[in-house]
């Protein structure tokens, strides 16, 4: 298992690979999903180097609004682009400051980041539940991308420290695939992407999402039904 300094540098090197692109915004969600899967997990990391990131990011803009420190450095950069640039550069700073100060602490223990508060869960299991019914509680804004870059952290997690994937999680493997042959596309884009191309916004698409998703879901289960009474 990679800890999260690893996994950082290398998001930096090729952000397209885990990302996408260079998004502070999809960097945020996905490091989210990763961390708090690790923490639910109980694992002990060799380190958290994100321990108090949040409050220094705060301090250096001098700001106590409750923004993420990705929400501070949008706010701060102009866009979501350049402050996925700059998060690296100020996160070195950091770094170099917490060890200059020797305030590395105890941090052997992984906790979930506190902005984003993702209860424990199997998160597959409850796509159609509580983040349906509560999109802003666990990404802020009803965004598809958002939910994405969660579920991919999520997984990388879990690969990482060879927990096999939960029925619900093996069920959702397909879901590629077969947007790609309910759209008719094999481009090699992402579902996310394919599910927003074909919506008017974010919103919407995680909406269709769902929608999409349940019908899925269905279709799977009139299938074993098929399999079933031969």
């Amino acid at each position: 298992m990679m800890n999260l300094s690893t996994l950082l540098q290398k998001i930096k090197e090729n952000p397209v690979m885990y990302i996408d692109k260079p998004s502070i915004t999809c960097l945020d969600f996905f490091v989210g999903g990763y961390l708090g899967q690790l923490s639910d997990l109980g694992l002990t990391p060799e380190g958290c180097p994100m321990e108090g990131f949040q409050e220094w990011i705060q301090e250096r803009a001098k700001t106590n609004l409750t923004q993420s420190w990705a929400g501070i450095l949008i706010f701060s950069c102009g866009s979501d682009r350049n402050a996925f640039y700059s998060f690296f550069e100020l996160f070195e700073k950091f770094i170099k400051q917490k060890n200059d100060s020797k305030i590395q602490g105890s941090e052997d223990v992984l906790r979930l980041r506190q902005d984003l508060m993702f209860p424990r869960f199997d998160i597959y299991k409850e796509i159609l539940g509580a983040i349906k019914k509560r999109p802003g509680m666990y990404l802020g804004t009803s965004s598809i991308t958002r939910l994405d870059m969660l579920l991919r952290g999520y997984s990388l997690a879990r690969r990482e420290v060879g927990v096999p994937p939960t029925e619900p999680e093996r069920e959702f493997e397909g879901f590629q695939s077969w947007i790609e042959e309910k759209y008719g596309i094999n481009s090699g884009q992402s579902w996310s992407k394919i599910i927003l191309f074909y919506s008017v916004d974010e919103p919407e698409a995680l909406q269709k999402f769902f929608e999409l998703f349940e019908e899925y879901l269905n279709r799977n289960k009139s299938l074993e039904v098929d399999e079933i009474s031969g």
